[in-house]
Order: structure tokens, then C-alpha cells, then sequence
């Protein structure tokens, strides 16, 4: 099977900076993929090289068989691409906006009608599809602003951070949507500072460090990787939480952490360690009365801290690989390129 996306020994550089070192990654299609990485990482400039909007210093990359600097028109034939802020026109309506982008792919009056009202529907959006956007809320402008980068049937959706800045129903709301689109038969590339937002909607993630990638494999695969449960604890008092903490220390099996303000203890568990009957019963002696004591499987979290060195927290900050294009502007300009290609440079 062709992988949808390779590159090989694929390197980046931004003056002293190098952004992707030498990576090599083979992705299948048909499947939802998640990029993950810290803050200056490279995933962002991975998407964009894969976008052709970044031309790659050495190696190669490419996209179902096609090479992105010897064949980008053939390449953005096949992508289409949503970027960390919506690029919709305000002043015009959803369904002008969609279809005003199916123009520029080339597609007749006719054509362009149909399927605007399709990707509208297809995204819970056409009852407001006759509205002027300035009037839709952010969850919604997102969505069109997906739709706007659907409405050329790609093969390929590039979403650079989608849920960036969404309130959590409207990051739940544009998480059903990816998913509907996979499910669809569109392949999707992710790349997100969410943890959840992986775990729940890629069937493959990719996580990239210092411009290599370090792991990959389903969200299971990865959490049995770190090769240890967890032991969570939380104290009914606050004063003996870090008496537990050193009652676990004691045990020999790690470090445990501490969460002050949720009163819980957590530390890793090795399979066959015995290490639930093991706390429970250094506790007891202890004299420590514990609400409650769980073994659970490692989160997103853990996994990405344990591969990278970096926590989670990491991503507040969307990360502009050093690139200095905004990301509605590589956006625009992607559709631009696409579009004028496809419709032989003219807009009717």
C-alpha cells in the first residue's frame, strides 16, 4: 500500500534554527493522525512542508506518491487546509463563503451551489448557512472555516491546532465533526496542544521532538510503552499528604507526585509490583487515612512527559515553529494557490 505521506531524512532550517532534522515518517491512509510534539518541536513546519507552503532543505516528502517540490500543483490538487484561526469573510454569508471557495477550485454555479449546501449540512450548519458569519459564534466560524477547506473534496485535511482558543462545547462540537469526516473516508493530519483531543480522535499519533520523531503508534500503544500503571491516592486531610507521599517514596518503587490542591499522590506502578496492596498496607501502618486508592493506566500525559522530557503544559502556547506567516495567512494563501491552480488561474 502507497503510505499517503513519507519523508525521508526530511530537514528544515530557519537561519540557525533546525526545525525537522533529518525525519523520517511514513503515514497509511484511512486514518485520523495526530501530531504531537513541545513548542518548537517542528510539527508545525511538518504540516506546512506537507502543505507545500514550506520548501524543504534537504531530503523528501511526499504525498500519495507525489513529490512536494517537484509536483506541488499535484499535491495541493489533493489537500485541503485549516489553520489555527478561521480565514471566512465576515461580511459575506456561510453558504456565499463556500461557495465562493468552490469557484475557485474550478467547479460551476451549479456545482458550487451543491456543494456548499452538502458541506453545510455535512457540519450541522446550514440553518445558519443563510446568516452573515459576523453573527456566528467561534465554534461556528471554525466549522465553516473546515468546510471552506472541504468544499474541494480533498483527499487530504491539514488541521494546524483547529480547536485553538474554542470554548469546550465548541471544541467538543468540531470534534464530532473531524471524526464524522474520518469515518467518511477523508484522511485527516492533526497536529494539536491538546492531549485529550488526540487520545479522542486519532487512530494514530505521531509524537515529535527537537525535529525527529521519538514514538508513534495507536493511543493505546503508546501508554503501554511507559511500561507502568499508576497509583493515584488522594488523602482525606491535607495536612498528611505529604506524609503519604513519603510513605510511597518508601516503598522503592519511584517518585511519587504530589497535587497539593486536589489532595492526590501519584506514583508509577510496575506491572507485578504488587504496588496497590503494597501502599495500602504502608498506610494502614502509618496511620494515614486515605478517601480512595486507585491502579490506572497512564495517561496521554504521562506517555508524552515520559518520551519528551516535557510536560503537557508545555502547549499553552500554539507553536510557530519560528516561522514568521501567521497561520490564516498560510492559510489563505494555500487556498489561493490551490484554487487559482484549479480553475487555470481564473475566477469567474
Amino acid at each position: 500500500m502507497t503510505a499517503l505521506i513519507e519523508a525521508r531524512g526530511l530537514t528544515k532550517r530557519f537561519g540557525h534554527v533546525t526545525a525537522l532534522a533529518e525525519l523520517d515518517l511514513s503515514l497509511p491512509p484511512g486514518r485520523i493522525v495526530a501530531i504531537l510534539g513541545p513548542n518548537g518541536s517542528g510539527k508545525t513546519t511538518f504540516v506546512r512542508s506537507v502543505a507545500t507552503l514550506l520548501r524543504p532543505d534537504a531530503g523528501s516528502l511526499t504525498v500519495a506518491g507525489h513529490d512536494v517540490v517537484r509536483e506541488p500543483h499535484a499535491v495541493r490538487r489533493m489537500i485541503g487546509l485549516a489553520g489555527q484561526s478561521a480565514a471566512v469573510e465576515e461580511m459575506m454569508t456561510g453558504r456565499e463563503n463556500l461557495a465562493m471557495v468552490a469557484r475557485l477550485y474550478g467547479q460551476s454555479r451549479r456545482s458550487a451551489r451543491a456543494a456548499s449546501a452538502a458541506t453545510l449540512d455535512r457540519l450541522g450548519l446550514s440553518d445558519a448557512g443563510d446568516r452573515l458569519v459576523k453573527t456566528y459564534s467561534g465554534g461556528m466560524r471554525r466549522r465553516l472555516d473546515l468546510g471552506a477547506s472541504l468544499v474541494g473534496s480533498p483527499r487530504l485535511l491539514l488541521l494546524d491546532e483547529p480547536t485553538t482558543g474554542l470554548d469546550p462545547r465548541s471544541r467538543f462540537e468540531l470534534w464530532d465533526a473531524i471524526k464524522v469526516l474520518g469515518e467518511s473516508g477523508t484522511d485527516v493530519l492533526l497536529t494539536t496542544q491538546y492531549l485529550d483531543e488526540a487520545d479522542h480522535l486519532a487512530a494514530l499519533i505521531v509524537i515529535i521532538d527537537e525535529g525527529r520523531v521519538v514514538a508513534q503508534g495507536s493511543p493505546a500503544e503508546l501508554k503501554q510503552r511507559v511500561g507502568a500503571d499508576v497509583l493515584d491516592l488522594h488523602t482525606r486531610e491535607a495536612s498528611t499528604l505529604a506524609r503519604a507521599a513519603a510513605v510511597l517514596q518508601g516503598l522503592g518503587i519511584g517518585t511519587p507526585s504530589v497535587d497539593a490542591d486536589s489532595q492526590r499522590c501519584s506514583i508509577e506502578a510496575p506491572k507485578g509490583s504488587g504496588a496497590l496492596a503494597l501502599a495500602v498496607r504502608a498506610l494502614d501502618d502509618a496511620g494515614i487515612d486515605i478517601e480512595d486508592v486507585t491502579v490506572r493506566h497512564p495517561t496521554l500525559d504521562e506517555v508524552f512527559l515520559k518520551l519528551t522530557g516535557t510536560p503537557s503544559g508545555s502547549h499553552s502556547v500554539p507553536d510557530s515553529d519560528s516561522v514568521p506567516d501567521s497561520d490564516s495567512d498560510s492559510h489563505s494563501d494555500a487556498r489561493r494557490a490551490a484554487g487559482g491552480r484549479a480553475a487555470g488561474g481564473r475566477v469567474a
